[in-house]
């Protein structure tokens, strides 16, 4: 099926009104003898009578219309129907200057009726309107105030899109401020797992750099130890070497001192000897015998002698004082 655009170009007027239409955009379950329910929803079905001076009277409509896709329309009337909403497309229909929804409704218009910078009539009566609206439509009961309804309710819905553009640029805004500190709580959550990452690693280094300190300290313990049992053991050598060795030189200084003291009392028991026949020499009257004579004047002589040297005089001397 052709769209409403394509079978009706230069469609410069639209007449709705007297239908009941609820709304523009229309969904409806139809009922039938072979099905219980059916559910259309694609295009719309028209009888048309098209008059010489293309004006459209629809007089059945079943679902949603296309009229906002024909641009060239001046005049719509959806006057005496149940409209609650108007399409946000309505903006589209830029030649538009007359528009009536008297008796419908309406409680409020789209943002997108501001777009209708041609309207130049426009009836709002006998609808809900909201108290903003219904003050800048005001009361609609001539032509005049149709007019000044259509520049009243135009310039309060450019004010209306503005604060929607505001609204909408600020939610706009707030949801990039939002997705700004999404970003920077994700960024501060990257850095956290990377700095948790790297503290990780460095506990990780760290760890292994004790165990391997720990593993030197313990090999180096058993070298020391090792070290220390050699040295030991070494030192034990080194004594029993030294204990043997000195084992010697005492059983040799033992039989060295035992000859001497043989000796000393030897040569001692030859100078009491020597002295005793001295003496009996001297002091018996085997003096005159043949021989003690030679002794006796070896001994004279040798008596002589050291009576000659200066030690003995000093040592006569001295004897003589102490006797006195």
């Amino acid at each position: 099926m052709i769209s409403v655009q394509a079978a009706f170009p230069k469609a410069t007027v639209l007449d709705l009104s007297c239908n009941n239409l609820t709304a523009l955009t229309v969904s409806t379950t139809v009922k039938t003898k072979k099905t219980k329910k059916k559910q259309i929803r694609d295009q719309i079905r028209f009888a048309v009578i098209c008059s010489f001076f293309n004006v459209l009277v629809l007089f059945l409509l079943l679902y949603q219309p296309e009229f906002c896709s024909l641009t060239h329309l001046i005049k719509i009337d959806l006057s005496k129907n149940q409209l609650v909403c108007l399409p946000e497309e309505i903006g589209q229909l830029g030649n538009l200057q007359h528009l009536d929804l008297y008796n419908n409704k309406l409680k409020k218009l789209p943002v997108g009726f501001s777009q209708l910078k041609s309207l130049k009539w426009l009836d709002l009566k006998d609808n809900p309107l909201e108290p903003t609206l219904a003050k800048a439509a005001g009361d609609c009961l001539d032509e005049k105030q149709c007019k000044q309804c259509a520049s009243r309710v135009l310039q309060h819905m450019k004010v209306l899109q503005e604060e929607a553009e505001k609204e909408r640029e600020h939610r706009l805004l707030k949801e990039r401020e939002l997705e700004k500190k999404k970003e920077a709580k994700q960024r501060e959550k990257e850095a956290r797992e990377k700095e948790a990452q790297k503290k990780k690693k460095a506990e990780e280094k760290e760890r292994k750099r004790k165990e391997y300190q720990a593993q030197m300290a313990t090999s180096a313990s058993q070298k020391q130890q090792k070290k220390k049992k050699e040295k030991k053991k070494k030192a034990a050598q080194n004594q029993g070497k030294k204990t043997a060795s000195e084992c010697v030189p005492k059983a040799k200084r033992s039989i060295c001192s035992l000859f001497f003291s043989l000796l000393l009392k030897l040569l001692l028991l030859l100078i009491v000897g020597a002295a005793s026949v001295i003496a009996v020499c001297q002091l018996t009257e085997l003096r005159k015998e043949a021989f003690c004579v030679p002794l006796n004047v070896h001994f004279e002589e040798t008596v002589r002698w050291a009576q000659g040297l200066e030690v003995v005089q000093q040592v006569i001397q001295k004897m003589s004082d102490l006797r006195t």
